[in-house]
């Protein structure tokens, strides 16, 4: 009831949920939207949208660009769900870990992360996935899948993604866990001799889900927006795997032939981004009051 009456508080705030709901129903469905993604239609390359069945045309092989955005969007939420579950979990262990060590160790752990803003974003995500590609095909060796399928490189680009992205989280969770600190029932439960395991676990981490479930929804998009720049210049997933990226590189080569090849998917990638870009906006005014009156007691 509360949730559907917050979302009733902003008509723009239901049409974005509305297209989440679509891209993530779309992407769930993508073997069953469209033509078969992958089957070439000699005698229909490069239809505009509007001719059935390619409702929204075809590319230079004749496939179907609905089936193959359907994929795309698979593919490209796949990596921005799977990187904000890392990036979060990463980013709560060494808030955590900060916030209750303190003293020097706090210290170091903090001025690691200022060195890590300090560095060039784009350029540290394509060094890691240079360096961390070359594991997950060597272990293509032992799961012959994850070379097939491609799959190989995807990990080695969501842990580039999430090795960079969880800084943020680190320090948000550290923040709130030095106000939560301070609250009566951790003081209580301390002085009946709870052992820290069980704060963290049974007290910490259920007043700090908000907290991560706001950060994971504002690195879904930053994730999204990367792999799709990465793939853009040729350093996204390998084929036969598609994500909005890749389909919008592909694009840019026959644009002036074929100008919605481009077009639709870097509409999927913006429409996106500003729909989850809002849904973080509306979380973040949610729980920011809360965060603000906790620190301040």
């Amino acid at each position: 009831m509360l949730a559907g009456k917050w979302l009733l508080e902003s008509p723009l705030l239901c049409l974005t949920s509305g297209w989440l709901c679509l891209v993530l129903l779309v992407a769930l469905l993508a073997p069953m939207v469209g033509v078969d993604a992958n089957q070439i239609h000699p005698q229909a390359g490069l239809l505009s949208p509007g001719y059935f069945p390619f409702v929204l045309g075809t590319d230079d092989l004749g496939r179907d660009l609905l089936s193959r955005l359907a994929v795309g969007a698979r593919i490209s939420l796949t990596i921005g769900l799977l990187t904000a579950l890392v990036s979060t979990g990463l980013g709560a262990a060494y808030g955590l870990l900060a916030a209750l060590a303190k003293g020097w160790l706090d210290a170091l752990l903090m001025r690691t992360i200022d060195v890590l803003y300090g560095l060039p974003g784009l350029m540290v995500v394509i060094l890691l996935g240079v360096f961390m590609e070359p594991v997950f095909l060597n272990l293509g060796t032992v799961w012959p899948w994850l070379q097939a399928a491609g799959v190989g490189r995807m990990i080695s680009l969501v842990m580039a993604l999430a090795l960079f992205s969880w800084p943020d989280t680190a320090r948000m969770v550290r923040a709130q866990v030095l106000a939560l600190t301070q609250e009566e029932f951790v003081e209580a439960f301390h002085s009946l001799g709870g052992s820290g395991w069980r704060l963290v676990w049974f007290h910490l981490l259920p007043n700090l889900s908000g907290l991560l479930i706001l950060s994971a929804t504002i690195t879904v998009p930053r994730a999204i927006l990367t792999e799709s720049t990465l793939s853009f210049i040729g350093l996204g997933v390998d084929p036969p795997m598609s994500s909005w990226g890749t389909l919008a590189s592909d694009g840019w080569q026959l644009v002036r032939m074929a100008p919605h090849l481009l077009l639709l998917p870097a509409a999927f990638i913006l429409l996106t981004m500003l729909a989850l870009q809002l849904l973080g906006d509306r979380l973040q005014q949610r729980w920011q009051p809360t965060l603000r009156n906790r620190a301040s007691a």
